[in-house]
């Protein structure tokens, strides 16, 4: 079944909303691939992002897994909408041991206002990737609204 967006400019609306935030360009992630109800997300390695054993830290794992679901939700939204994470768990299956962290999320179900999905983590190490993480995550639409920056 393929899901369709509800504008075509999505992508648009989905790069300069990652574009707007500076924790993205604070961890150079990069926004990889949009699809209707998909996001793909790449985070390099920093030894800025580490905990205390080196590996990626949790909180950078996390993000990843938020951000990507956040997108492949917003992707499906309407063109005058904004998306805020209402909550989500997360397993931590493996370290982030490696040199690179790709995020991938998938929409599970999009309601009117709220949609659940799906974003796995993994690290890629030597080549290999390996399931980092899985988290589930429900985000919600906010209609007539703008994510735009609104404090100055």
């Amino acid at each position: 079944m393929k899901i369709k967006p509800k504008f075509t400019t999505y992508k648009k609306k989905v790069r300069e909303s990652f574009e707007r935030q500076n924790f993205m360009k604070l961890i150079d992630a990069k926004l990889i691939d949009i699809q209707p109800g998909y996001c793909e997300i790449h985070v390099p390695y920093s030894s800025n992002l580490t905990q205390q054993h080196g590996f990626f830290h949790a909180g950078v794992i996390s993000t990843v897994a938020d951000n990507t679901a956040g997108y492949a939700a917003f992707s499906l939204m309407e063109e005058h909408s904004s998306v805020l994470t209402v909550e989500f768990k997360i397993n931590l299956i493996s370290p982030g041991d490696g040199e690179l962290l790709i995020g991938k999320s998938n929409v599970l179900k999009n309601g009117r206002t709220l949609t659940i999905c799906n974003s796995e983590v993994y690290i890629v190490k030597d080549g290999n990737e390996k399931l980092c993480a899985a988290a589930q995550l429900t985000l919600i639409e906010l209609k007539n609204s703008t994510d735009k920056k609104l404090i100055k």
